[in-house]
């Protein structure tokens, strides 16, 4: 059947408006990623509950200075690691049963704490660790269900910083991860003062791990408080200098330190007198963390979560000292993803971070602890959120 040209015409112009039309609609219906966004994935916080651990002796070990946590999914309880350096008990960690309702209906909720154990840190020689020789910040619990532990070190005490594989039942150190010279001190007297400040060392600790099984690798990651004593000079950067290093674990040979690269603290609020990086959290991507960076003043304490990527940065290992200068070094990336003083809430030392069992809508919990110093005027705080990453 023959329809003329002007039939033709007319389904020709019209296929072609069905043909603008489709498009429009797909252009609309699908969101633009920025930059942004593809570097840094969207990440849901959302505050939920705080809870007071009231000042307590557990076998004659006073319970304070809680400076990290961890959790073991697999007996649903906490490891919580006393910064005490040996002095009003041996260096150690408790085993904590944390309490929490979580149904649909309601926003989960701590109901209360369970202090189950202590556990002493034990020495290569199976000694607990004598007073002044031990700072320990820095707990989480690895793939092969081990404690990977840092000290900062004292050292006004001459007491170097490492960083140790800890057995979580008996407290004995099985084995410890190199660090390189300039995290040290200087062993000559006669060079320039090197290696982490008093107090200031390697505080956060973390663990990446995409399997399992205890026998594949993993990753560890532990960080500086604030810079080496050779990275910035009497008058410190508006952004302090912080050294990140990066070990992989394997059932085969010793552990490797693959890579480092550097964090920029943000600027210091007005008011404060000191602020530092305290904790990291690895996130499933890889390549990816939530640092938690506490400040102290006139004003009390302050805490931020930040995320963090690593988008190409420099590997900085070969880098002597910052003091000049960071020109042309590439850091890692960060984005601001919660002021705390937002939440309202008068903050404490809070240097602790871990994931903890799923809520009942299938969403992380995130834990915070506080260093109460062994102070009576400070008090140990945990702050639980919902996380989705």
């Amino acid at each position: 059947m023959y329809y003329g040209d002007n039939c033709v015409r007319k389904l020709s112009n019209l296929i072609l408006a069905l043909i603008i039309i489709i498009s429009l609609s797909a252009c609309i219906g699908t969101p633009q990623i920025t930059a942004e966004e593809r570097l840094f994935p969207p990440i849901s916080l959302k505050f939920l509950d705080k809870y007071e651990i009231q000042p307590q002796n557990f076998q004659d070990t006073p319970i304070g200075g809680l400076s990290a946590i961890t959790y073991d999914r697999q007996s649903d309880r906490f490891y919580a690691l006393s910064d005490d350096r040996s002095e009003q008990a041996p260096a150690r960690f408790y085993t904590l049963n944390i309490n929490i309702t979580t149904t649909e209906e309601q926003a989960a909720k701590i109901e209360g704490i369970t202090v189950e154990n202590v556990t002493f840190l034990k020495d290569q020689t199976g000694q607990t660790y004598s007073s002044q020789t031990i700072d320990p910040e820095g707990i989480v619990l690895s793939p092969r269900d081990t404690l990977f532990i840092s000290s900062e070190g004292v050292p006004e005490q001459g007491i170097n910083p490492f960083l140790g594989e800890f057995d979580p039942t008996t407290g004995q150190l099985q084995q410890e991860l190199r660090l390189p010279q300039r995290y040290l001190m200087a062993t000559d007297t006669e060079t320039e003062p090197q290696g982490v400040e008093n107090n200031l060392g390697f505080e956060p600790l973390t663990i990446s791990a995409t399997s399992t099984l205890k026998d594949d690798p993993f990753r560890v990651f532990t960080a500086t408080e604030a810079s080496l004593k050779q990275d910035t000079g009497s008058t410190p950067p508006v952004n302090i200098p912080v050294r990140l290093l990066h070990y992989v674990i394997s059932p085969v040979g010793p552990p490797v330190l693959l890579a480092e690269h550097l964090y920029l603290l943000d600027e210091m609020p007005k008011g404060a007198i000191a602020n530092g990086l305290t904790e990291l959290l690895a996130l499933p991507r890889e390549g990816s963390w939530l640092s938690l960076e506490r400040t102290f003043g006139l004003f009390g304490f302050g805490a931020k979560l930040f995320q963090v990527v690593n988008s190409g940065a420099s590997e900085t290992s070969t880098i002597a000292s910052f003091k000049e200068g960071i020109e042309g070094i590439k850091p890692l990336r960060k984005k601001l993803l919660l002021d705390l003083e937002t939440l309202d809430i008068e903050l404490d030392n809070l240097e602790g971070m871990t994931l903890g069992p799923r809520l009942s809508d299938g969403s992380e919990s995130l834990f915070l602890i506080s260093d109460d110093n062994f102070n009576t005027d400070q008090k140990t705080q945990l702050l639980l959120f919902k996380l989705n990453a």
